[in-house]
């Protein structure tokens, strides 16, 4: 069997090349999803000890993103940082406005800045914190992004044009085992545009998430939380065919351990559509305007 090329063949490799190359030294912020991860795999090659690899610990974080951070880092011999950013100490966070994700970003981007400022002196150059934001990005609703460019993070696959298809075709030739993992946003993401966000709640959705794809053997379903009249209720989301399997049984059995260990959960329904990204994002809701202090 051939060997694996280090570097991509795709027609983007160049620009991107120089982009990381200019750098000099990087900070990668990696999530555990595949945009991310590649990034930080291109980085390490190209820039070879003058690339730190690091990700946010915290209860909006899916376990299995970290667990995939710390398998590839163990397996490419990455430098790894494992950081805490502080965005449930912060109100304007917790009430889960529109633009939540800004917040966020402020918190993990500043933390990130903070950490290339301590490594400066030991790489002999400052490194420039950087996403894994790929071009498709700039078309959804992205407030993070706003965050980035307030803190001068720089965006290697957006400046190379290089796009998600883009991203999964380079991870695939360099047979890279994420090159097809699917799409698995932060735990807040699941929360409706102005329901608060708790650690309970994010608690909640992780185990009913975890519960559902090891009792169903499906990849892609999301446990959404919406507050209605002062309750708490659960909205399971499934892509079809899978949705046909979130069964009346399936959610019997999954209400009562769910409710035990995270009260506030009142109900636990089939969303009566199938799953669509982004859904919990509501522009209208009169809890989602923004909160923003510049």
């Amino acid at each position: 069997m051939p060997a694996l090329p280090q570097f991509p063949s795709s027609e983007k490799w160049p620009a991107l090349r120089e982009i990381l190359t200019g750098l000099r030294g990087v900070v990668v912020a990696v999530s555990g999803g595949v945009d991310s991860l590649l990034l930080a795999t291109l980085a390490h090659r190209t820039l070879p000890g003058r690339a730190l690899m690091a990700h946010t610990t915290g209860p909006a974080v899916p376990a299995a993103c970290t667990e995939r951070v710390r398998q590839e880092a163990a397996r490419q011999g990455w430098r790894l940082t494992m950081v805490a950013t502080g965005e449930l100490l912060d109100e304007r966070y917790l009430a889960n406005p529109f633009d939540r994700c800004y917040f966020c970003k402020t918190h993990l981007y500043a933390r990130l800045a903070s950490l290339a400022a301590d490594i400066a002196g030991e790489l002999g150059v400052l490194p420039v914190v950087v996403s894994g934001a790929n071009a498709d990005d700039l078309g959804e609703h992205r407030p993070g992004l706003v965050a980035a460019s307030e803190l001068a993070v720089r965006h290697p696959f957006v400046e190379a044009g290089v796009a998600k298809a883009d991203i999964r075709a380079m991870a695939r030739e360099l047979g890279l085992s994420f090159a097809d993992i699917p799409a698995s946003p932060c735990l807040a993401s699941r929360i409706y545009t102005g329901t608060r966000v708790t650690p309970e709640i994010l608690g909640a959705i992780s185990f009913a998430e975890e519960f559902l794809k090891e009792r169903l053997h499906i990849d892609v379903v999301r446990c959404r939380v919406r507050e209605t009249d002062m309750l708490l209720g659960m909205l399971v989301e499934a892509p079809e065919p899978a949705r046909r399997l979130v069964t009346p049984a399936i959610l019997a059995e999954l209400g009562p351990p769910l409710c035990a260990r995270f009260p506030s959960i009142q109900t636990v329904d089939l969303d009566p559509e199938p799953y669509r990204p982004g859904r919990a994002f509501r522009s209208d809701d009169s809890h989602g305007q923004s909160s923003r202090r510049k």
